[in-house]
């Protein structure tokens, strides 16, 4: 296995089965941590012999033996993780740089987030947040107050949800039509699990009601597959949906946010929850503290993934949370700061409470009179 030094240390070292993969994209972070990523993803063939599974070992092997070479290295040193299927290993390449550029790619299959791994958290800011991208607008005017790695493409988790309650409620489908939950809907991604069995029955309304709150993934899973033509059409319509907002770095594969291909920057974010805002649900099912639900079998007690709505010391108008390996913590909120309307994205946040405190950071800056020229809320555009 090869590997090749950069100018912070050892590079990243990215292993595929066979060689290892170019570390060119790696270097040109270092000098320019803030540039932008896109992503596609390839599939590579599950093993086919006991000869291959051996080689697969030692490569793994000699992996495990270079992280101990290295474990002084500042550098991020990406791994090798789990499966998205027990049948198929997925790779996902993200490519630095705009479209345009044709930088070279680098595969990668992370433990930890994106944003390490490319050196987005040596960005310095002046209030030290641990978010790699952050992302502060007005929300009436969109003069942005506070920019960090706005244009970096990252996974975004359980913030696809936000898209996924708008594509539902544009389809005007009946809320109260009953769902259940079936064998479709379990995580073949992360092999999450759930509180709704399959079997589960819910209208379309309590479905979305503990998707948006709870981050529930087989309640947006089974919303999808509901959906008019099946999730295949569901998802068609999320990407057709970020089309229409102006998300030009914005992809989806699926519902929930579980596969770290769907992806978007912290500028294609605020478009999207601007456009949530204008939905009376979604904004009053994202900032419920607590919801129950029967599902037809025995009755469920969901709570908010975040604790700025549990601490009742923030006025938010929408809010959603995600978190997988890839993308870190990460959370998008409109809420009012002295009376004025702000948008709020932070991805790719270390530490579980990180997010929040990069929040409070934020406000606590706009309150000092960080910013001076934002608008009052009495603008506030929505329905």
């Amino acid at each position: 296995m090869r590997s090749q030094e950069s100018v912070i240390g050892k590079a990243l070292r990215l292993v595929s089965s066979s060689v290892a993969v170019s570390v060119c994209a790696a270097l040109v972070v270092a000098a320019a941590p803030s540039a932008a990523y896109a992503a596609t993803s390839t599939d590579a063939p599950p093993a086919k012999s006991a000869k291959k599974s051996k080689h697969i070992k030692s490569v793994r092997h000699a992996e495990k033996a270079a992280a101990a070479d290295d474990k002084n290295a500042p550098a991020a040193k990406p791994e090798k993780v789990a499966t998205t299927t027990r049948a198929e290993r997925r790779r996902v390449h993200y490519r630095m740089g705009a479209r345009s550029t044709g930088m070279s790619k680098v595969a990668y299959e992370p433990r930890q987030s994106v944003g390490t791994a490319f050196g987005l958290h040596d960005t310095p800011d002046e209030l030290a947040l641990r978010s790699s991208v952050a992302y502060v607008v007005d929300q009436n005017t969109h003069e942005v107050l506070f920019d960090k790695n706005s244009q970096a493409v990252m996974p975004i988790a359980s913030i696809t949800k936000l898209m996924m309650a708008m594509v539902v409620l544009d389809s005007k489908a009946p809320l109260t039509e009953q769902i259940e939950v079936t064998d479709e809907d379990r995580d073949l991604i992360k092999n999450t699990g759930s509180r709704l069995s399959v079997g589960s029955v819910l209208s379309r309304d309590d479905m979305l009601h503990i998707a948006l709150m709870a981050s529930e993934n087989r309640a947006a899973a089974s919303l999808s597959r509901y959906f008019p033509g099946g999730r295949p059409a569901f998802i068609a319509a999320m990407n057709a949906k970020a089309h229409s907002l102006g998300m030009t770095d914005t992809h989806f594969l699926s519902p929930s946010g579980l596969s770290s291909e769907n992806v978007s920057t912290g500028r294609d974010l605020i478009k999207m929850v601007d456009a949530a805002y204008q939905y009376p649900l979604i904004r009053q099912y994202s900032t419920d503290e607590s919801y129950e639900v029967f599902t037809g079998r025995r009755t469920i007690h969901y709570g908010t993934t975040n604790a700025l709505v549990r601490g009742h010391k923030w006025d938010i108008g929408l809010q959603k949370t995600g978190f997988i390996n890839e993308a870190g913590e990460c959370m998008v909120m409109q809420t009012t700061i002295q009376n004025r309307a702000i948008d709020i994205v932070l991805l790719d946040s270390y530490g579980k409470y990180s997010r929040f405190g990069d929040a409070q950071r934020i406000r606590t800056w706009i309150d000092e009179g960080g910013v001076q020229r934002v608008t009052s809320i009495d603008d506030t555009h929505g329905t």
